[in-house]
């Protein structure tokens, strides 16, 4: 809805709207109830999210927490962890260091996205039935509800960013 339709639907002046929406004047009740109205929205909407707290987390170099996955060999180090449960997503950035052959190789699969940024090394990086060699400053985004995951480890060591925002309670498994 255009500004010009949304005043007209309130019945209060473009010019209004404009001071409204810039912080200019506080509107009366009445107006804010006829804006609901003509969003067609309750009331109480138009004050969600107005004090919601964002938060902020610093990580100091060194100081992620090391988080083990069973049986994968893999270094992750969490660089900070935000909840994000009023919009129903999860994410995690890790940095993830592999300095060994491992087997097996993990797959990992999981509703959301994922980031890599290749840092060191190179890898061969499985999505589905697609392989994909990574060389640093290489990246790779995904929809994480395919199985994915490290193919195979062409040079050692291997250290990438990687980002997944995965929907709450369907972390990657």
């Amino acid at each position: 809805m255009t500004a010009t339709r949304l005043a007209a639907a309130s019945a209060i002046s473009t010019g209004m709207l404009s001071k409204i929406e810039n912080g200019s004047i506080s509107p009366s009740l009445g107006t804010l109830r006829a804006l609901a109205s003509a969003l067609a929205t309750p009331l109480t909407s138009l004050f969600r999210n107005f004090n919601e707290r964002r938060d902020a987390m610093l990580v100091k170099a060194g100081r992620g927490v090391n988080v083990e996955r069973p049986g994968t060999g893999y270094q992750l180090n969490l660089l900070g962890c935000i909840d994000s449960s009023s919009c129903g997503v999860m994410i995690e950035p890790y940095l993830v260091t592999i300095t060994n052959e491992t087997e097996p190789r993990p797959i990992f699969k999981c509703k959301g996205k994922q980031f890599i940024y290749m840092l060191e090394g190179e890898i061969i990086y499985r999505h589905s039935d697609n392989l994909y060699r990574l060389l640093p400053g290489d990246s790779l985004f995904f929809d994480t509800d395919t199985p994915h995951g490290p193919d195979e480890l062409t040079v050692l060591p291997i250290r990438y960013l990687s980002i997944t925002a995965c929907e709450r309670g369907a972390e990657e498994r």
